[in-house]
């Protein structure tokens, strides 16, 4: 009776089969800007930082917001809402520094809104980025998720296994960092 319920337990193989048919997946870190949910190549980040005190640059480009000593390395700090040209809400304290691999072996912070989780992303719920979104913001969108297993409440928004309060994660915009910072 017991290896009966054990063999219940374990999943068959249509079950395995399932799961594994969707292809090979990325890890996408994902995060808040302005209440929408972008995500990034979890490759591409070091580190998730609490803001420390920023040193501010004069005459630094508008998205510079300063840079921070990280272990003895300065670090430029980059508000990638003012990058995308997106609305600036109140800091809360959910907001963090991604320490990210821009170019050239250069290290660089990403000032985001709050960090959520790391999505595991096969091609098939990935969408080619197209030329109708327009703008020089156009080139730092690498296309849209929509990760399966995302359930929208009505009249809320939540992620499965995730508080109901949190940002509607049923379609992310997966930025190219790397264009983002190289511009």
């Amino acid at each position: 009776m017991a290896d009966l319920v054990r063999r219940a337990r374990t999943p068959g193989p249509l079950k395995r089969a399932r799961s594994q048919d969707r292809g090979p997946r990325t890890e996408y870190l994902a995060f808040v800007l302005a209440g929408d949910v972008y995500a990034a190549p979890v490759a591409l980040v070091r580190e998730i930082l609490k803001p420390p005190p920023l040193t501010p640059v004069p005459r630094a480009p508008h998205a510079t917001l300063g840079i921070v000593s990280v272990r003895g390395q300065l670090v430029t700090v980059i508000d990638l809402r003012r990058r995308l040209r997106i609305d600036e809400p109140q800091l809360t304290r959910r907001a963090r520094i991604l320490l990210v691999d821009a170019t050239d072996g250069e290290v660089m912070g990403v000032f985001v809104d709050e960090v959520l989780q790391v999505y595991r992303l096969s091609d098939s719920e990935i969408e080619a980025a197209t030329s109708a979104l327009g703008g020089e913001v156009a080139g730092y969108i690498a296309g849209i998720a929509r990760p399966q297993g995302i359930v929208g409440v009505s009249g809320a928004r939540s992620i499965v296994g995730a508080p109901a309060h949190g940002p509607d994660a049923s379609v992310i915009i997966l930025l190219d960092l790397r264009a983002v910072l190289a511009s």
